[in-house]
């Protein structure tokens, strides 16, 4: 008798994997999706205060440097993914199920609600236990100082360039959840993980959870100014519209619509 299959998932089976997993978490109690979405908001503020650590002072060079710190955040989806827990952008991949009429999209609703609120608590709370931590003051606080000029770059994007990185991010961000959704052992979901995530930071692309912990982090640092407010308010409304789109169209539609739409329920 052959043993069991060490082989990844076949791309239709992962596709019936979202869906299934999606009418789950569409359905689950709301306390339990809360505390689910809280942790993830702390696990990807870990991921982005360990890319905040990673780049600053670094001195092999821009692309280097965005490459090293990109490998850094990856260990915020690595905690969500493998330790379990509930993220806004990868929870985009649920209008695989609602395509497929197996949710509503009052269910859908609730869950983005409830996932989207859990992740900014999440990463409020991280940040507070950061700013009394005292981590702004390693390096001799270029740490801080680095915070602070990560959050005023953001704030200066424009609403179209935010969106689009948006889009681009979260593409990338579903497809890495697809890819450890395709892996049998944990390995195999890290390696799924790691290159699209690093990839999308490196290339500067805009996450809507992560940026709840770059920016108000560095609005709490920022003691002249320098972040414009209106420009962090503007950054998060558009990167979140771009994520959604990015992630709904560019993967779960495409993934649907190649796999599923024929598929009888």
């Amino acid at each position: 008798m052959d043993g069991p299959s060490v082989d990844a998932y076949a791309p239709r089976e992962i596709a019936r994997k979202v869906e299934v997993s999606g009418v789950a978490q569409a359905r689950n109690d709301a306390l339990a999706e809360l505390v689910l979405a809280v942790l993830a908001g702390a696990f990807i503020s870990l991921g982005a205060l360990f890319f905040t650590v990673v780049v600053t002072g670094a001195g092999a060079g821009f692309g280097v440097n965005r490459l090293l710190g990109g490998l850094a955040f990856s260990l915020g989806l690595i905690l969500v993914v493998v330790g379990g827990a509930e993220l806004f952008t990868s929870n985009n991949l649920l209008a695989m199920a609602w395509a497929s009429r197996r949710i509503s999209t009052r269910e859908v609703v609730r869950n983005w609600y409830l996932v989207y609120v859990g992740n900014v608590m999440g990463c409020v709370s991280t940040i507070a236990l950061v700013v009394w931590a005292g981590l702004d003051g390693l390096g001799a606080g270029a740490v801080g100082q680095k915070a602070v000029a990560i959050a005023a770059a953001k704030a200066e994007l424009s609403f179209l360039q935010a969106f689009v990185r948006g889009i681009l991010c979260n593409a990338l961000v579903c497809l890495a959840v697809w890819l450890a959704m395709g892996g049998r052992s944990v390995t195999d979901k890290v390696l799924g993980i790691v290159f699209p995530i690093t990839a999308f930071v490196t290339m500067g692309f805009e996450h809507s959870i992560a940026n709840w912990f770059f920016l108000p982090y560095g609005l709490a640092l920022d003691t002249t100014g320098v972040i414009s407010v209106p420009g962090a308010a503007q950054n998060l409304v558009a990167v979140t519209a771009g994520n959604i789109l990015g992630g709904t169209l560019l993967v779960a539609g495409v993934y649907w619509l190649a796999y599923l739409r024929n598929d009888d329920h």
